[in-house]
């Protein structure tokens, strides 16, 4: 385990990036789900664990839920992201 402490961009940053947020099966385990973010090039930036970012988002009203996703996503996209 490593001892840095993640960085992220900032969520201005981000939306420049991120063109997409899909919910997919992960490859690697057929019972779980992840959320892909892809750039604007449709390429792979990072991914999230779909049960791990609901857990995070918490309760919302369900027509808040999409958004409530997209921002926690937003803000925790790594600083490292800009390298892909």
């Amino acid at each position: 385990m490593s001892d840095q402490k993640m960085e992220f961009l900032s969520y201005d940053e981000a939306v420049k990036i991120v063109a997409a947020i899909q919910e997919e099966e992960d490859i690697h385990h057929q019972d779980r789900r992840v959320l892909t973010v892809y750039n604007h090039d449709d390429k792979e930036l990072c991914w999230f664990d779909y049960q791990e970012t609901m857990d995070a988002v918490g309760e919302v009203p369900a027509g808040e839920r999409k958004e409530s996703v997209q921002n926690y996503i937003l803000n925790h996209i790594p600083q490292w992201a800009l390298d892909i």
